[in-house]
């Protein structure tokens, strides 16, 4: 069977391991739930959590048919202790512990932020058959990432209210911005990139050497 790319070693170890390891060094992270497919629960406890002894991971629950309903699965198993709820892809190991921290800090401020980073090249709008429609303005455009971080019952009553209509939206936030909240974005970083594919394997560990240096 294929790998989650989450799973694949990035320099000798796990992407995922490296995500979790930014949130355990982040000092506004208190705890960490881990949401898996069913099957890969084992695995991730033995081989990623115990293994590199990450302590901050309360919990590792099972994911949903998609990803926002693994999200609710997370969401379902937070207390009221918890103020601040942050959301991110495993996939994502280059977020840095600054970034984590500054997007529960400024989530406190704002209610609701994502990180994200403007555009760099032209965008058009097509029409079904590839033909332009219009080039759209630049300097209005980001490209969204996560983390994303919001207040516990604003992202509660957001995905509370998207099940009630049977929305499926594409990250948290289109969930947060349906219920009328503004959510803020903050500046991201450009090498924080989700693995998918072999190419961005290979970039991975371009960055990762990189940070190193």
């Amino acid at each position: 069977a294929e790998i989650s790319k989450q799973y694949l070693l990035l320099s000798g170890m796990p992407i995922l391991t490296h995500t979790l390891n930014k949130f355990q060094e982040a000092v506004t992270i208190n705890n960490t739930i881990l949401v898996v497919p069913y099957d890969d629960i084992g695995y991730v406890k033995r081989e990623i959590v115990d293994k590199y002894r990450i302590s901050k991971v309360t919990d590792i629950i099972a994911g949903g048919k998609e990803r926002q309903d693994s999200v609710r699965n997370g969401l379902d198993i937070i207390g009221r202790d918890s103020e601040i709820v942050i959301i991110h892809d495993g996939a994502r190991p280059f977020v840095t512990s600054r970034l984590i921290d500054i997007s529960v800090e400024r989530a406190l401020e704002e209610g609701a932020v994502t990180l994200g980073v403007p555009v760099k090249d032209t965008v058009k709008s097509i029409d079904g058959m590839c033909i332009v429609k219009e080039t759209l303005a630049r300097d209005a455009l980001w490209l969204t990432q996560t983390p994303q971080a919001f207040r516990r019952e604003i992202i509660k009553k957001a995905y509370k209210q998207a099940y009630k209509d049977n929305y499926s939206g594409t990250d948290d936030s289109c969930l947060v911005e349906r219920i009328g909240v503004k959510v803020k974005m903050i500046a991201g970083s450009y090498d924080n990139i989700k693995i998918t594919t072999d190419d961005d394997l290979v970039l991975g560990e371009t960055l990762l050497r990189k940070s190193e240096m």
